[in-house]
């Protein structure tokens, strides 16, 4: 069996560099370095029968699923199984200025569908842009951030995957120092599968939340929200079948002085309509930390 996964590398890069007075070359040279980090993620997850790895991001495990739609649906008498996922995403960071962000990575996985688990191999690669469209910095309008995200499926084969994920999101921060605040946004994916006898159609997520953190730079970050699914297709038959369900997910992280991120644990859960289960760790390694 092959699964594919799709991988997030983020490139962060911080705009407004400071630049010193004569004599202060250090800081000026300092301040002009990026971050730079490798946000190692690792994921395991559970999906239902008869469904995909849908979610919050443009994780891995789904353009996984819905490889196996495509590749293996004609296989699969009874549907897609129920499967187990472990995923490794090897995202390099390289911060450059505060509202915009590069990224682009690799990916891999293992998937579990009932025979033991597969071999361990790169599955996807992705390329994508993070940008603070407007900086609230104190003032009434929240700051806008656009996420963007293209992935593609390895090898590039009969039955591989494209997938583009938009995330759009209002951060509205309750105090000047941005360590509490109100979320909302909106996510849409589409995945397009080369292949003429299968489809899976776009996958929508409306959410709300909040974040606190405290002055241990301990912050958490929860949102829940609703998911709606068109459905899958293979030659005429359903391989997912469409639904509308919430989802949560909340975040605890391990911030430094300069909120880049020590350490990070996410849990999701999914209705599809049955629940889909996923917890990820990120251990970021940074090469240069600012």
């Amino acid at each position: 069996m092959r699964a594919v996964a799709t991988g997030l590398l983020c490139l962060t890069i911080p705009a407004g560099a400071v630049y010193a007075a004569d004599g202060d070359e250090d800081t000026a040279a300092k301040s002009v370095v990026p971050n730079i980090y490798l946000d190692l993620r690792t994921t395991y997850a559970t999906i239902p029968a008869g469904t995909l790895g849908l979610g919050f991001g443009n994780t891995s495990l789904s353009a996984a699923f819905e490889a196996l739609a495509a590749q293996r649906g004609a296989t699969l008498p009874n549907g897609l199984p129920a499967a187990k996922s472990i995923t490794v995403d090897l995202p390099l960071t390289v911060d450059v200025s505060d509202r915009v962000s590069l990224y682009g990575g690799v990916s891999g996985s293992t998937t579990d569908i009932g025979g033991g688990w597969s071999t361990f191999d790169i599955t996807s690669w992705n390329i994508g842009v993070q940008a603070d469209l407007y900086q609230q910095n104190g003032g009434r309008i929240p700051t806008i951030t656009l996420q963007s995200t293209l992935t593609q499926s390895v090898p590039n084969e009969q039955g591989m995957t494209n997938s583009f994920n938009n995330i759009l999101e209002f951060d509205y921060a309750l105090d000047k120092d941005e360590t509490r605040g109100w979320l909302a946004g909106v996510q849409y994916t589409h995945t397009d599968i080369a292949s003429l006898v299968a489809r899976i159609r776009p996958n929508t997520i409306l959410y709300a939340g909040g974040y606190y953190q405290w002055p241990s730079n301990w912050k958490f970050t929860g949102r829940l929200g609703v998911q709606s699914f068109g459905g899958g297709q293979l030659a005429g038959r359903t391989l997912a079948e469409p639904f509308t369900q919430p989802i949560l997910r909340l975040d605890l992280d391990r911030m430094d002085d300069n909120d880049n991120r020590l350490f990070g644990i996410t849990a999701q859960i999914a209705w599809m309509p049955k629940p889909s289960y996923q917890m990820t760790l990120r251990t970021p390694l940074y090469a240069v930390r600012n």
